[in-house]
């Protein structure tokens, strides 16, 4: 185990599955809480929020497969594969139950966690959550996805792929864009793969088996999810939906105090301390 820079308390390491090794980051104890990515960004993401979380909870960040050091998966990635991964590392940290936090493509692997092993979760938070149907699916098919740029021996292509994602970074933080850059170019392949796996998900079969309180977030300065928040939180039976002022694609590590505080807030009323 190393200390990360996220702190000295917490605690990076890798775990062995039947799906490979995943690599976690974690600090405290107490109820755990389960933090799951975007696409293709890695534990970094919560690399802020882990430390602030710890002071109540185990926080626990992993990283899915085939981002960050997680091993790649073999055979077509999926979400239902990524939320398998993620209940078999709780399994390996000998959590029976926990609270599942995701933001983007993590929100969706969190979804399906909670649709697939419902007494497993006793809380879900669903941040910057894309809501993925037949409609989504058709206009998707075939186009190409944000992170896919075309390798070139010039490094041009890393100059395009900063382009394409700064307008949904705030205003001149290259702190965020570059944190992003360094887990992007670690993926590989998987940055643009892990888009075409949402896209594929059938999210409108899965969505009516979540059965536990169920927080939805909507950063208002994310185009990609704003406007989709409601439909996410209507067809989830009790949810609260909560929009955040100035939230933008890199929630998550753009605000992670505030992040921390309603994920902190919302895990303490639901879930009962073990």
């Amino acid at each position: 185990m190393t200390a990360s820079r996220a702190g000295s308390n917490v605690e990076r390491r890798f775990v062995p599955t039947r799906f490979g090794r995943i690599h976690v980051a974690t600090v405290g104890t107490g109820v755990p809480v389960l933090l799951l990515h975007q696409t293709p960004r890695s534990w970094d993401e919560y690399r802020d929020v882990l430390p602030l979380l710890g002071r109540e909870f185990r926080a626990i960040a992993m990283d899915t497969l085939g981002f960050g050091d997680s091993d790649r998966p073999t055979g077509e990635p999926s979400i239902e594969l990524w939320a398998q991964a993620a209940l078999t590392l709780l399994d390996a940290l000998d959590e029976p139950r926990a609270a599942i936090v995701g933001h983007h493509t993590g929100a969706v692997i969190a979804m399906e966690v909670a649709a697939s092993a419902p007494a497993r979760v006793g809380a879900l938070v669903l941040s910057a959550c894309p809501f993925v149907d037949a409609a989504r699916r058709a206009k998707h098919a075939g186009k190409r996805v944000i992170d896919d740029v075309e390798t070139r021996t010039d490094g041009t292509h890393l100059t395009e792929l900063w382009a394409r994602r700064k307008p949904f970074y705030p205003a001149d933080d290259t702190d965020l864009l570059q944190r992003f850059m360094i887990d992007a170019l670690r993926s590989g392949a998987m940055a643009a793969e892990g888009h075409r796996v949402v896209n594929r998900y059938r999210m409108e079969d899965r969505l009516g088996h979540i059965q536990c309180p169920t927080l939805v977030i909507a950063p208002t300065g994310d185009p990609h999810v704003h406007p989709v928040a409601p439909r996410v939180a209507g067809a989830i039976g009790g949810s609260i939906l909560r929009e955040l002022s100035g939230g933008m694609v890199p929630l998550p590590d753009q605000m992670p105090e505030v992040f921390a505080g309603l994920v902190r807030d919302f895990v303490a009323t639901h879930v009962a301390k073990p």
